[in-house]
């Protein structure tokens, strides 16, 4: 039987004070920063970072149980990848992590969906980035109305498939899925689908790294 401790431990939020920040590189979609931040008896660290707006993304399944992936170009691993559609929160201040995935599903499928929940959340890469992400799972699809967005750059060479969920999460483990927004995604969604998505969270459910974002 599980514990109440092992039932709720998990990642605390805890901010360092930040002796100071300056700025090495601005960006087009992130900074690079050198905080100096106090441990209190570990002592004063200075550490080089990158500062991300965040991102969300989006495990799709049809009625079928079929996964929606997309083929697209990444110019700094210079591959394609097979991907879950997912994009930065740079809708502005009020767009809710929810909207913005309902956003890149239509703009990245030309899909809808009518039920949404909350697969994961995670940090890219917590030594290097503070880039978070929230990924959510949607059913309930259908074709969205023309929002007359168009595809420019890698996205104008996106290719949607659909796969097997299983098969999917096979891809993942056998090292020929690399993204993690869909390695992450994937595997949540195969894990959920055992007891039929009930134990997922709602789309409301706060962000615990970020709980000034607003969920939906």
């Amino acid at each position: 039987m599980t514990s109440e401790s092992e039932a709720t431990w998990g990642d605390e939020l805890l901010a360092r004070p930040v002796l100071s920040e300056t700025t090495a590189f601005s960006g087009h979609v992130f900074d690079v920063v050198t905080r100096v931040v106090d441990l209190g008896e570990a002592g004063q660290v200075t550490r080089d970072m990158v500062r991300h707006p965040g991102a969300v993304a989006v495990v799709a399944l049809d009625d079928q149980g079929r996964v929606a992936m997309i083929r697209q170009y990444r110019v700094p691993v210079g591959a394609f990848l097979w991907e879950v559609p997912a994009g930065l929160l740079d809708g502005g201040p009020q767009e809710t992590l929810l909207g913005a995935a309902q956003r890149e599903l239509a703009e990245e499928t030309d899909l809808r969906a009518g039920r949404w929940d909350v697969l994961a959340d995670f940090g890219t890469s917590p030594g290097a980035t503070d880039e978070v992400l929230r990924i959510f799972l949607a059913r309930g699809l259908s074709v969205a109305p023309d929002s007359g967005f168009v595809r420019e750059g890698e996205e104008a060479e996106i290719v949607l498939e659909w796969f097997g969920l299983a098969e999917a999460a096979d891809a993942v483990v056998a090292g020929r899925v690399t993204s993690p927004s869909a390695v992450i995604g994937i595997l949540a969604a195969e894990r959920a689908s055992r007891d039929g998505f009930a134990s997922l969270r709602s789309v409301d459910a706060p962000f615990s790294l970020r709980p000034w974002l607003i969920p939906a």
